[in-house]
């Protein structure tokens, strides 16, 4: 499926900002199931410096600085991206345990590293409760730990309602867990403390939603703003593979990522430090049309 995707984020800041500097997330990835044939990023006002990286991770950055006074910012994306993802072969995932044995016993140091993905982050640290809930949906003998992990995706979704408002981007683990409810970051972040605590590799996915389903499919939760899922390390034959658990599905062709990591804040579409009095207003659109 072929995409034009538009994401427009703006600041309103209520006095002059001066000094700014920001790192952007928010050019989708090429590789992985999907190819991007077309990608450009508009900064208003016009920053003093802009460079284009690449982090640890291989998502895409603009690191952007300002030496002026502004009292407004505003980003916007357009792309076109073609997405070819089949669904995984879960039952060709080995069993949990020898899953948590290859993922430990792996050597690489490199971003898709299923190593940097076992531990805690900034943001996820082990709890007692979400480890148990999550290994009582795992505990289910020598199936494969795919289908282990689909199941937990299912339950996630009955279990937790999605309520854009109940929850704010500080949230944490456990109190997302202990309300069940709140949005796709949220569920993402309990998802994958829960599966690192059992040793399962898993990471933060950012990225946008096909807004408009096909014709007799329901509309997916999160598709208005960027949305997150998680991808899960299956092993060396599978790799990472996408689970969505706002919406109980794994990630398919709907789904555009723009950057992955160990959590939301390896993933922050805009991230950066700037001195200003009083708070600021924000304001979030994302569209994604299929084009053929």
């Amino acid at each position: 499926m072929r995409y034009a995707i538009r994401l427009k984020i703006t600041y309103d800041y209520p006095s002059a900002v001066s000094d700014a500097r920001h790192l952007l997330r928010v050019r989708p990835r090429d590789g992985g199931g999907q190819t991007l044939q077309k990608v450009e990023v508009a900064i208003a006002p016009r920053p003093g410096e802009h460079a284009r990286e690449t982090d640890f991770f291989g998502n895409g950055v603009d690191a952007i600085a300002f030496f002026t006074p502004q009292t407004e910012l505003s980003v916007v994306m357009e792309a076109k991206v073609t997405v070819d993802r089949p669904p995984a072969a879960l039952d060709a995932s080995p069993d949990l345990g020898t899953l948590a044995d290859e993922a430990l016993h792996c050597r690489s140091a490199e971003g898709a590293s299923p190593l940097h993905h076992l531990g805690p982050s900034r943001r996820i640290a082990p709890l007692a409760a979400v480890t148990t809930y999550v290994a009582e949906t795992l505990d289910a003998g020598e199936q494969p730990s795919g289908e282990a992990v689909m199941a937990l995706t299912r339950r996630i979704r009955a279990d937790f309602v999605y309520e854009p408002g109940s929850t704010s981007v500080g949230t944490s683990v456990a109190e997302a867990f202990a309300q069940k409810r709140g949005v796709c970051q949220d569920f993402s972040h309990v998802m994958i403390a829960g599966l690192r605590a059992n040793g399962i590799p898993a990471r933060y996915v950012s990225g946008f939603l096909r807004t408009e389903p096909p014709k007799g499919r329901p509309r997916l939760e999160g598709a208005d703003a960027m949305h997150a899922w998680v991808d899960v390390w299956l092993g060396k034959t599978l790799g990472w593979v996408g689970f969505d658990p706002t919406n109980g599905i794994l990630a398919g062709d709907d789904h555009i990522v723009v950057a992955v990591g160990r959590d939301y804040s390896d993933a922050l579409p805009i991230a950066g430090a700037f001195v200003t009095a009083g708070p600021q207003a924000t304001d979030h659109f994302v569209d994604v049309v299929p084009i053929g």
